[in-house]
């Protein structure tokens, strides 16, 4: 993280700048995202922090068969590419209901119609409203309850 002027001559990081990074990593924790860059006034700023992802699955999570010796890559990339699938329309943290303890939206084997609620994405403090974009029975749900997504990351499943 530098300050990098018009001018392109070295600059030191002031006490100020030093604030903003201070603002922008408290930023990073309360919004689960992974990065945040800022430009502005010839100053631009990158924050990023380094999270490691568990290789497990979700226990609902109905893969389909792997052909023998097929790497795991591909059967994500083959998930991302059903016609089904429903990816995230941004960064944040999905929630199958909505608060903890209530009934969730959906679940496997649920019939949804074009607009009902599959699940729910906070993203910078505000719930958002994931609605089903076909008619269709919910095949698979591909996210834990409380799992930070990113941005195009298949969601759910509907056939």
């Amino acid at each position: 993280m530098a300050r990098q002027p018009d001018d392109k001559k070295t600059a030191k990081i002031t006490s100020d700048d030093s604030g903003l990074i201070r603002e922008l990593a408290l930023l990073l924790d309360e919004t689960s995202l992974t990065e945040i860059e800022i430009e502005r006034a010839g100053l631009r700023v990158r924050v990023a922090r380094n999270i490691s992802i568990a290789a497990s699955m979700p226990s609902h999570f109905q893969a389909p068969a792997a052909a023998p010796g097929a790497a795991a890559p591909a059967a994500v990339a083959d998930i991302a590419k059903h016609p089904g699938v429903v990816p995230s329309p941004m960064v944040g943290t999905a929630y199958w209901a909505s608060e903890p303890g209530a009934k969730p939206f959906i679940e496997v084997g649920a019939k949804v119609s074009v607009g009902q609620t599959l699940l729910i994405i906070e993203a910078m403090k505000t719930m958002n409203q994931i609605p089903s974009p076909r008619a269709g029975t919910v095949t698979q749900i591909l996210v834990e309850d409380g799992q930070p997504v990113e941005f195009g990351e298949p969601l759910v499943i509907i056939e």
